[in-house]
């Protein structure tokens, strides 16, 4: 039979497809392209409205069809539900991997057999200079991790009970009905929070002073939310806290090259 594998991002797809190759393995790795740990999640599995008027008011990127994406996913997934083919799902310790796990194991609930997993944790991670060891959470995706790290762990996919897939798919039918902003995953358990605590760090990060963007995104995307801040959320909330002239900002809002930002009520000189 054959076999797919699903991870969550192009990331971490593209290093797993480098790690099947080079163990002589021609098989089929899949992309879900959704960071569900931010935006609603009410109605997702119904259709793709609800996530792609999100994602574009997120992107700077003009040109995406996120309808057509998102509905291009969605046929996707249902494929693979609907198929014979076994299913292993890649995940690290971060909310937006634990996510995508329970989506998968809620659409494929009726087929129980097919599916099986490739957990990954900080202590995977072989590179110590990566940024992860300093976090507290210990927050991992499967992105983190170099093609060598997962082509040693290929043996190691093993099945889902079915006692645990039921309870993934339940938690993911919960989240969904929670709809918060945003969802932090802490021992085990995910919980709701808002998009005005990324903003309260950034606001007490903004100086009198015009400073890189880049600067401020940082320690942003390094802060312990209980899940991993991407380049794009960051862009998108200085972008609104400019747009209710919380903070200013100058240089091209949609690069990170040129873009500063201070404080709304500071001179901010030259």
């Amino acid at each position: 039979m054959s076999t797919i594998h699903l991870t969550n991002g192009d990331v971490a797809a593209e290093s797993l497809r480098t790690a099947l190759r080079d163990a002589g393995r021609d098989e089929r790795v899949h992309a879900l392209r959704d960071d569900l740990a931010v935006g609603p999640l009410r109605g997702v599995d119904d259709g793709p409205d609800v996530r792609a008027q999100f994602w574009d008011r997120v992107s700077a990127d003009t040109r995406r069809d996120f309808v057509r994406e998102f509905r291009e996913q969605a046929q996707a997934l249902e494929n693979i539900a609907r198929g014979e083919s076994n299913v292993v799902v890649w995940h690290g310790d971060s909310a937006s991997d634990q996510l995508m796990l329970r989506r998968v194991c809620y659409h494929l609930r009726n087929s129980p057999q097919r599916l099986n997993e490739m957990r990954l944790s900080i202590r995977d991670l072989t590179d110590p200079g990566a940024w992860a060891h300093g976090r507290k959470d210990r927050a991992t995706s499967v992105g983190m991790f170099a093609p060598a790290v997962l082509q040693a762990r290929l043996p190691d996919a093993a099945p889902i009970s079915v006692l645990r897939i039921s309870r993934l798919a339940l938690e993911w039918q919960e989240v969904k009905h929670a709809n918060g902003e945003t969802r932090r995953w802490r021992d085990n358990t995910f919980t709701s929070g808002s998009f005005a605590e990324l903003d309260a760090l950034v606001l007490e990060l903004v100086t009198e002073n015009w400073q890189p963007a880049a600067r401020v995104a940082a320690e942003l995307m390094t802060a312990e939310f209980g899940f991993l801040i991407s380049d794009n959320m960051a862009l998108w909330r200085f972008r609104e806290l400019a747009a209710t002239r919380r903070i200013k900002l100058r240089g091209d809002a949609n690069a990170w090259r040129t873009l500063e930002l201070c404080a709304a009520f500071a001179p901010c000189p030259h």
